[in-house]
């Protein structure tokens, strides 16, 4: 016991000193409203005497071990436990086992390789049984239950391969057949005993072995699923990126060419024609204005969620052909001479399709103003049954100043004309599913061939008869 150096006692008012005799022996009794403390080094040198703490220790010691160090000392208390229950089965006929201490040891230690048995099950198994085996053959009666030699079967059954799973299962039916015809076991409830420990030891195995391999698989096929959805969001996100990189060319694209032309009409007007150059500079700041309003809606798509923002219809995107007489009109105002034609009855279309349709008209008439300037252009829109059909044909660039429209006439220095060579370069036909690499180096042609593709419509591309180009597309209606 420990003893203390000293003891610090405070005496409240009115308390009593204790007898002089204890006093003498460096102890002072507390009297009554007497607070006793201490000394705080002392605290922290004693034992846990607690069995919580020991209990806590124990657990923190054991988590920190790693998963293969946690199943052996799992398993090495298991055996012990075990080692423990035969040894108290054995105690009372001490007296009749000679000599007592090589029983107790055989009991023990058939139950000690139980430590090892998930990283060696068939060397424990065989450990135990020969150790239960030499017990029996001893002739030691008051044999305990063999559940040390029953549990490393169903470790066998558990965690080895098929050929060895059956070697120990016939192992072991000759070893209990052994002890069987030993003395001691001449009663028949003994071998029922014995067949029916072992058959469920190993009838728990094979559950728990089938069992693992379910999990294994469950958790396999979860893997796969996730790396499939991974796959599917991945494709969904170039998907979207495609998509969105195509409606900021087909914005982008159309109006800057407006500009661009205008700009450089403005640049050849001045100082000769004011009034022509303030129209082409008016017509700037709209096609600019347009141009916001359009990527300002585009924009408004990608970032808004329906609940987060109530203006969202506002924001979206509404190009369709039932707005075909505005781009006519931006597309005349840029210098492109251009008609078109609606026949058939009309219908409503799906939102996807009208905005397909929208888009090849303006990026075929982008393309006629950039590369055939002066030339005219020829829109129609045939509404059938189950289809709709969009065609877009210019003609060749203007061969004389006098062909050329005024708001296009200095846009010569830097356009050319729609040669065949310069059709060929835009791509010639595209079927739908179309690869960028067939249609030129530019983006135009592509997103329509991919717009196209994504409705299951067919396109046709190529030059037309009179040295122009023809985009023809037939889009499906469901």
């Amino acid at each position: 016991m420990r003893t203390y150096d000293r003891l610090v006692t405070q005496t409240a008012p009115g308390a009593t000193p204790g007898p002089a005799g204890e006093a003498g022996n460096g102890l002072a009794v507390p009297g009554p409203g007497s607070v006793t403390t201490e000394p705080p080094g002392d605290a922290g040198l004693r034992p846990p005497d607690r069995p919580a703490e020991l209990l806590a220790r124990a657990a923190s010691w054991y988590a920190a071990l790693p998963p293969r160090r946690q199943e052996v000392a799992k398993d090495a208390a298991l055996g012990l436990s075990l080692a423990v229950l035969n040894l108290l089965s054995l105690l009372p006929y001490e007296s009749q086992l000679h000599p007592s201490w090589l029983a107790f040891l055989l009991v023990i230690g058939q139950c000690l390789p139980l430590a090892l048995r998930r990283a060696y099950p068939v060397p424990v198994l065989i450990a135990c049984g020969l150790l239960r085996d030499a017990y029996d053959g001893l002739h030691f009666a008051y044999a305990p239950l063999p559940l040390a030699p029953a549990i490393a079967l169903a470790t066998v059954a558990d965690r080895s391969g098929g050929l060895l799973r059956w070697c120990t299962v016939v192992g072991t039916i000759v070893g209990v057949a052994y002890s069987q015809t030993l003395p001691g076991h001449n009663q028949p409830y003994d071998a029922i005993v014995q067949a029916c420990i072992f058959g469920a030891a190993w009838a728990v195995g094979t559950l728990s072995r089938r069992r693992r391999a379910a999990l294994a698989a469950a958790a396999s096929r979860a893997e796969r699923a996730e790396a499939s959805l991974d796959e599917a969001a991945d494709r969904a996100a170039a998907a979207e990126r495609v998509r969105i990189a195509r409606e900021l060319h087909d914005v982008v694209s159309h109006h800057v060419s407006l500009i661009a032309v205008q700009a450089e009409a403005v640049g050849a007007l001045l100082p000769a024609r004011p009034e022509a150059a303030a129209t082409s500079a008016d017509l700037i700041g709209s096609t600019a204005r347009t141009a916001m309003t359009e990527l300002r809606r585009l924009l408004g798509v990608l970032r808004f969620q329906d609940h987060e923002d109530p203006e969202r219809p506002r924001l979206t995107p509404v190009p369709s052909l039932s707005r075909l007489d505005e781009l006519m009109d931006a597309t005349r105002a840029a210098g492109l001479g251009v008609t078109h034609e609606t026949s058939g009855p009309q219908v409503p279309l799906p939102p996807g399709v009208d905005l397909t349709a929208y888009r090849i008209i303006q990026e075929a008439l982008t393309n006629a103003v950039r590369h055939a300037p002066g030339a005219t252009a020829f829109v129609r829109v045939t509404y059938e049954p189950s289809h709709v059909c969009v065609e877009v044909t210019n003609t060749a660039q203007a061969r004389t100043p006098s062909q050329v429209p005024a708001g296009a006439a200095l846009a010569r220095g830097s356009v050319h004309p729609m040669t065949p060579e310069a059709s060929a370069s835009c791509g010639t036909s595209a079927a739908p599913g179309a690869r960028h690499g067939a249609l030129g180096p530019g983006y135009g042609l592509a997103g329509i061939a991919e717009r196209v593709a994504s409705c299951g419509g067919a396109l046709s591309l190529g030059p037309a008869g009179d040295g122009g180009f023809a985009v023809k597309a037939r889009l499906p209606l469901t």
